[in-house]
């Protein structure tokens, strides 16, 4: 399986969901979020920054199942979904996961032909630290 690639802007997110926590990175001048997380501020340029724990609630804003999976690691697990889920706490961010039947299910335990936009999901965490998406009403 792919591990995501950290950089200095993102290691505090993936710090944070090491520990089960989904935060979000916020401009510390004018409380705007924003992910990916970067230095600067796209709404007042400002370079200071805080990492805002969410609540993890989220919907399922838009989605694919890719067939065939386009990395060959990833057939095995085939048909999955690729979820974008819109915060609750954060509406302008989005964040991009996987719909999953529990916490640390593997690709595929939820089925890709239940998925559906609007569905609202919460955020839980594999055991490696990667969020991942349940149903919040299964």
């Amino acid at each position: 399986m792919l591990e995501p690639v950290v950089d200095a802007d993102g290691a505090p997110f993936w710090r944070y969901a090491a520990l089960g926590e989904l935060r979000v990175q916020a401009c510390a001048d004018c409380g705007e979020p924003r992910f990916p997380p970067r230095p600067c501020c796209p709404h007042c340029q400002s370079f200071a920054t805080e990492w805002r724990l969410t609540s993890g609630r989220g919907r399922v804003w838009s989605y694919a199942v890719p067939h065939p999976p386009l990395l060959p690691d990833y057939a095995v697990h085939a048909p999955y979904n690729v979820v974008l889920v819109e915060l609750a706490d954060a509406p302008r961010v989005r964040l991009v996961g996987n719909l999953v039947a529990e916490a640390g299910a593997p690709l595929g335990s939820f089925p890709a032909d239940r998925v559906r936009i609007g569905a609202r999901v919460r955020a839980v965490f594999d055991g490696r630290g990667l969020p991942q998406w349940v149903l919040e009403r299964p």
